[in-house]
């Protein structure tokens, strides 16, 4: 049978349906870097809860261990998903702070220089001292080891300066000018929490603050004898 010219010619199978590369819009989102302050937060976070027996040392130690290698929000997270005061993200990232008493701890912004310091040892020693700018905080942390912190010789740039201070198995020792004003809020676990607290006549004085805790170990605090800073009305302006 001759076939009609008008007949339909069946096209060719249809193969799988081709379709233009897409980007994909649901792509996992880049991994946000981690700030200095924000591994303060998160360190903040712990050395709270070891205060309040809801981690031991042993795990305080490993936690902060690796809050200091995080290089992304996304590692910091974790290390306090446990904790009331890390449930969520916004929570470390913004933890809430306890109201300081009238006159006693005001929030000071800085006013130049390097805005924190961090001092680690953990099996050594580690020490600040000489001519230094002092910056708004000092985290310093000490695991079968010694932190010195001396404060007589350096430049304060601010009037307000915080101590974050933890020692597990090891010592932390502070010495400020005699004519600063120095408090304390921290606490002994089978260790000292020595610090011994001054108040200057000078209201233009520095404020340092040192708080923390000790376990199995200890920290103190005190002035030392015949180092005074001079002219502090106007040590704002010194230079190095």
């Amino acid at each position: 049978m001759t076939e009609s010219p008008l007949e339909k010619k069946p096209g060719p199978a249809a193969g799988p349906e081709t379709r233009p590369a897409v980007k994909d819009a649901e792509a996992a989102p880049v991994p946000v870097r981690a700030s200095d302050a924000d591994r303060d937060r998160v360190a903040d976070i712990l050395r709270e809860a070891l205060a309040e027996g809801r981690i031991d040392a042993e795990e305080h130690s490993e936690r902060i261990d690796s809050v200091y290698q995080a290089k992304t929000l996304g590692e910091l997270e974790p290390l306090v998903r446990d904790l009331p005061a890390g449930r969520t993200q916004q929570q470390a990232a913004h933890p809430v702070r306890e109201a300081a008493p009238a006159g006693e701890w005001p929030e000071t912004p800085a006013t130049g220089g390097c805005s924190k310091d961090n001092l680690v040892a953990i099996f050594s020693g580690s020490t600040r001292k000489g001519r230094f700018r002092v910056p708004a905080k000092i985290n310093a942390f000490a695991c079968f080891g010694g932190v010195e912190i001396d404060l007589t010789e350096a430049v304060f740039e601010r009037q307000h300066v915080q101590i974050n201070a933890t020692a597990i198995f090891g010592g932390i020792e502070i010495r400020v000018p005699e004519n600063v004003t120095l408090r304390q809020k921290g606490a002994g676990i089978f260790g000292g929490f020595d610090v011994h607290t001054a108040e200057s006549d000078d209201p233009h004085a520095p404020v340092v603050l040192v708080e923390g805790a000790a376990i199995f170990g200890g920290v103190e605090a005190k002035p030392k004898r015949g180092k005074r800073l001079r002219d502090l009305r106007h040590r704002m302006r010194k230079e190095l």
